[in-house]
């Protein structure tokens, strides 16, 4: 796992600061009433940033290579399952909206991964979309993209 620990890491300290100057960038640091809208990511970008140093520095000393850091077989198949269905959940999400396009994706993976009966996978699925509208719409006023025209 030493290489897919150095991978990550970097990758995780390569997103922080790119996160932490974004902020920087974009927003004001400090407002007249105190701290502005930069102040909270660009801290929890610098706190990414030294997590990400230590396990890179971690990493960097262990002598074990340990396994192989991309999966083999059944892993690889159910890596490549998710990020495939991942991908089309992003692709169509302005067609199918947010909710009804949470719920296929939950039960693609939910079905595939899990081999759950189809009524856990359709509860799992309406509940989880459910939830997101629940706090992100109803109650957070957050808007979900939404379904777009069908064309039959």
């Amino acid at each position: 796992m030493r290489n897919a620990d150095r991978v990550t890491a970097a990758l995780l300290l390569a997103f922080a600061a790119a996160f932490s100057a974004g902020a920087l960038k974009s927003y004001q640091w400090w407002g007249s009433g105190g701290p502005g809208p930069a102040f909270m990511p660009f801290w929890l970008g610098l706190v990414m940033a030294i997590l990400a140093l230590m396990m890179l520095i971690k990493s960097l000393k262990e002598k074990n290579a340990g396994a192989a850091w991309l999966p083999r077989g059944e892993g690889l198949r159910d890596m490549l399952v998710v990020l495939g269905v991942t991908v089309v959940f992003v692709a169509l999400l302005n067609v199918l909206g947010m909710v009804i396009g949470t719920a296929l994706y939950l039960a693609v993976l939910v079905r595939y991964l899990g081999r759950h009966r189809w009524w856990v996978t359709a509860a799992i699925a309406l509940a989880a979309a459910g939830f997101n509208w629940l706090v992100f719409v109803h109650w957070l006023r957050v808007p979900f993209p939404e379904a777009g025209i069908w064309i039959f």
